[in-house]
């Protein structure tokens, strides 16, 4: 790797996990987010709780990573002075005081940044052959506060890995339950791409002690084709969503398994739905490998998880999918009758707010 880059993560739930590993791998890391959280992080670190390949587990202490550390509210930073910014808050965030006006001053400093979101961003999408962005806003929470952020400097990884917060743990500490690979897709300028590049290798490095040195779970895998990142729709729609029923929460497991057939179709069509856009076969992930890894998610999405706690915004990738897809005239009815269900639950939150 050369040299030591500077990173600012906006969100420090999800994006500790990432955070975690650039340090490992002697990056310095900012993380944004809440005061207490913040004064938590830089008072005792960040714990993460992982699955070796061996079946036992290992918990990594940022204190003892080689990069450094801290964490800050929105209005404390200067994006200028990092290398890369990652995008790692729930997408309706973005449009928070402070963070908005955080969004776009990273817009104007023309700071490279990459989004682990599940939702992509609009600027990302605007990358997309044939893909007009003005369509496609009602999907997003606030098309404005993309605005700021050319797409250019704007990449997707794909958040495969999951994680959580344990609970009745302090919000410094977040277990892996399924330790894939974040999987990047390239930026449209060399120089930035060499920066995923040069953080990919550092992070396949890393051994970390335990017991023996040991190589640790989730890597970032850095792709050519804007659409790799898009695998993880199909999975998004097939389980995550689909925890949402009329009677509850269901677990990601028993969103996909509980209808074997009904969740390979789901997930089928959604690969349609990508190929139609100009993915490739390759770009995507067979049916029986997500339901396999499906298995072992036994809570429910956290999207489902926030929409029966009351939240009156949730990332939108069910209403973003379909909208897509009638453009192209593909319709599926378990995905009409998913979105159906959103709208109504997130309605009823907002009535019961208002």
């Amino acid at each position: 790797m050369s040299g030591r880059y500077k990173i600012l993560i906006l969100g420090a739930s999800y994006g500790s996990l990432l955070g975690t590993k650039l340090l490992l791998a002697g990056n310095d890391v900012t993380l944004v987010c809440l005061p207490a959280e913040a004064e938590l992080i830089n008072a005792e670190g960040v714990r993460i709780r992982m699955p070796l390949k061996s079946g036992e587990r290992v918990e990594v202490d940022t204190r003892k990573a080689p990069g450094k550390l801290s964490a800050a509210g929105p209005d404390a930073v200067d994006p200028a002075k990092f290398d890369l910014v990652c995008l790692a808050m729930q997408e309706p965030q973005y449009r928070s005081p402070g963070v908005r006006e955080l969004l776009a001053r990273i817009g104007r400093a023309k700071v490279p940044a990459m989004s682990i979101m599940n939702m992509p961003p609009l600027p990302y999408l605007a990358r997309l052959p044939g893909v007009d962005v003005r369509s496609i806003g009602a999907a997003s929470a606030d098309p404005s506060v993309w605005a700021p952020v050319s797409p250019e400097l704007l990449t997707l990884c794909s958040p495969d890995p999951q994680a959580f917060r344990p609970q009745g743990q302090p919000s410094n500490v977040l277990q892996v339950s399924l330790p894939t690979n974040f999987k990047a897709t390239r930026f449209e300028q060399d120089a930035h791409t060499k920066i995923l590049r040069d953080l990919e290798a550092g992070v396949d490095a890393v051994r970390w002690p335990a017991g023996s040195d040991v190589e640790l779970p989730v890597k970032l895998r850095v792709h050519e084709s804007v659409f790799v990142p898009l695998a993880k729709w199909a999975m998004l729609l097939t389980g995550n969503y689909r925890c949402v029923t009329p009677q509850g929460p269901r677990a990601i497991r028993d969103a996909v398994h509980s209808d074997i057939e009904a969740s390979r179709a789901v997930y089928a069509w959604v690969r349609d739905v990508c190929v139609a856009l100009g993915a490739q076969e390759s770009d995507l992930v067979p049916f029986e490998k997500y339901a396999n890894a499906a298995k072992g998610l036994s809570s429910p999405s956290s999207a489902a998880r926030a929409l029966f706690a009351g939240a009156q915004n949730i990332e939108r990738v069910d209403k973003l999918v379909q909208t897509l897809a009638a453009q192209r005239g593909m319709r599926n009815e378990t995905l009409d009758e998913t979105v159906a269900l959103i709208d109504a639950r997130l309605e009823q939150n907002r009535r019961a707010a208002a």
